[in-house]
């Protein structure tokens, strides 16, 4: 039995705190923690008659890490789960660290403010050392690495699908069915209809930023960078059908690159439709993506923090949504001297989702692995001392566990390769 504080209230976090309190075994307490304590108190009210798990909320600032670390002293978990935005895993990971407590996230760290010069000035070094602009990595919480182990304390980072999942389909592929792994193409496809003309699934700000961005793969012990969306493939996915995806850079690739031996590319492409791309380039030439302060009226705003506000709260996207997602990872490389192919896959049913936790499943495959990470260090299988990505630990508990809570994959052989 064990006891969690979560950070965050958004459309992630909820289905998270669903699985948790369906998970009670594990589970017997968690805390809720926000900025904004109503949405923590609603969920509760919610939770409370179907659930032996005991819920408390608490209101924090996850910007304040004094803040932070005295809420975590008070409440005493065994661990924090971070499922608040990326702009807030250093201070999470700073306030776990103080008050002695293992550390759990979905995603890796960015800047909120990428004009900063302290943070500017690592951002440029790592570009011309590395070769990939994307205004996020994971040097930053890499760094902390020595400060977790000299704790005693497990942080485990990218705890969602992808990343998360994908990274733990990739060791579950090395352990059971390579010698070697040569290729990996990570694909996401949504293939949802959710009705509006435009919206994100996933928060704005961060989704925006992520795909208008150069995209980047690895290949041959170095990073290739392209233009945005200048990589288009097409896929049949299984229930979804046919759809263009393009290559975007994604965290789990530079985690992959230093893990997996021998690998000599990688790539990720994810899906969109013409509507969504012909939005986003009309937003983006017209400096709503912008992340710099602009003067509007006597005050600073950020263009895309206000786009955010006005565009459909990706939590209130479940009703409506209909269709499937399948997202996960073709594999080739070498097994008992052969050439061989894999693909090992998730489909997940927009409406299906919504019935069990009221989200859509962009959310509940993010918010699903985001519970099972949790478990996995609090029940000491996958606790450690140091920061690590979810490739880095045994995959099975992690595999076992997709399948008995929502999650359940498919291991294709001989599939179709993406040229």
């Amino acid at each position: 039995m064990s006891r969690l504080m979560i950070i965050g209230c958004g459309g992630v976090a909820s289905v998270a705190i669903h699985k948790c309190c369906q998970n009670s075994e594990v589970f017997d307490e968690i805390m809720i923690a926000s900025r904004t304590v109503s949405k923590c108190d609603a969920l509760k009210e919610k939770l409370k008659p179907v659930t032996r798990t005991k819920i408390t909320t608490a209101q924090v600032d996850a910007d304040n890490v004094e803040e932070l670390t005295e809420l975590i002293r008070s409440y005493a978990p065994d661990a924090v789960l971070n499922v608040a935005l990326p702009y807030q895993d250093l201070t999470v990971m700073d306030a776990c660290l103080a008050a002695g407590v293992h550390y759990i996230d979905t995603a890796n760290y960015e800047a909120e403010d990428t004009d900063d010069p302290e943070w500017r000035k690592v951002y440029e070094e790592r570009c011309r050392r590395l070769g990939f602009t994307a205004l996020f990595d994971y040097s930053w919480q890499w760094a902390y690495e020595d400060r977790f182990k000299n704790a005693g304390l497990t942080a485990l980072l990218g705890s969602g699908f992808d990343p998360g999942v994908t990274s733990v389909f990739t060791a579950y592929a090395q352990k059971h069915y390579f010698d070697e792994i040569h290729t990996i193409d990570i694909l996401d496809c949504n293939g949802g209809d959710h009705g509006y003309p435009f919206a994100t699934n996933f928060n704005p700000e961060i989704n925006l930023r992520e795909v208008s961005a150069p995209g980047s793969y690895w290949e041959d012990g170095k990073w290739v960078e392209i233009e945005p969306m200048s990589i288009k493939r097409e896929y049949d996915f299984e229930g979804v059908g046919r759809k263009d995806m393009y290559l975007l850079h994604h965290e789990e690739i530079e985690a992959l690159a230093k893990n997996i031996p021998g690998v000599r590319r990688i790539r990720f492409f994810m899906t969109f439709g013409q509507s969504y791309l012909t939005h986003m380039k009309c937003l983006e030439n017209v400096g709503m993506l912008s992340t710099v302060p602009v003067d509007f009226q006597g005050q600073k705003i950020v263009p895309i923090q206000f786009l955010k506000e006005l565009l459909p709260d990706p939590a209130s996207l479940g009703p409506r949504t209909v269709g499937k997602t399948n997202i996960g990872c073709i594999f080739t490389g070498i097994k008992d001297g052969k050439e061989k192919s894999l693909y090992i896959y998730n489909v997940c049913d927009h409406q299906e989702c919504y019935r069990e936790v009221g989200s859509q499943a962009i959310s509940y495959t993010t918010g699903v692995p985001a519970m099972i990470g949790a478990m996995l260090v609090v029940n000491g299988q996958w606790q450690k001392p140091g920061v690590f990505t979810t490739d880095e630990f045994d995959p099975d508990p992690y595999m076992e566990a997709l399948n008995r809570w929502g999650l359940p994959w498919v291991v294709e052989e001989n599939p179709v390769l993406v040229d």
